[in-house]
């Protein structure tokens, strides 16, 4: 039972990485449910306080992941259709890989910024721009937290296996 929530779990840490770049799949939870798997076994002892600095952190990215492209939008002059045209582009873009996501996220923010003010050509380029940006900035940031709960999964598992 253990070697299957092992591998469970590190398949769960490896879509999470995934995850943080496919809007579709949730990253940083799907991460995080990978590490608790590994803490499910009984060869790695509970550390709730790794399990709850994790929740939380996984809580808070989850959160941010929401708010910057959305703020990033706001910044650089979107409004609510340009954020609906980003997730429109981005749903459609994963039609299109490997890069269709992005440009998909791009053109559909453009596009909704046009819907509302047609005659704001360069207004709707900017906040295009600004969703861009939040987007790029959001999925680094889950990619990094991913990345580190893989790092932590990895380190846990190898140094429990070696103590046992």
């Amino acid at each position: 039972m253990d070697i299957i929530l092992v591998v469970l779990g590190l398949l769960c840490c490896i879509l999470g990485i995934f995850g943080s770049f496919l809007p579709a799949l949730p990253g940083p939870p799907m991460s995080w449910i990978g590490l608790f798997l590994l803490y499910l076994t009984s060869y790695v002892e509970n550390n709730y306080w790794v399990l709850g600095i994790t929740l939380v952190l996984t809580i808070i990215i989850s959160v941010l992941d929401y708010v910057i492209p959305s703020k990033g939008a706001k910044k650089f002059g979107g409004t609510k259709y340009g954020i609906w045209g980003t997730n429109i582009g981005l749903i459609i873009g994963l039609f299109f890989p490997p890069i269709g996501f992005i440009i998909g996220l791009f053109v559909g923010a453009f596009i909704g910024e046009l819907i509302y003010n047609f005659e704001d050509k360069k207004g709707a380029l900017k906040a295009a721009t600004g969703a861009f940006i939040g987007f790029l900035v959001s999925t680094f940031m889950k990619f990094m937290v991913c990345l580190c709960f893989l790092v932590l999964f990895i380190y846990v598992a190898i140094s429990n296996y070696i103590q046992n």
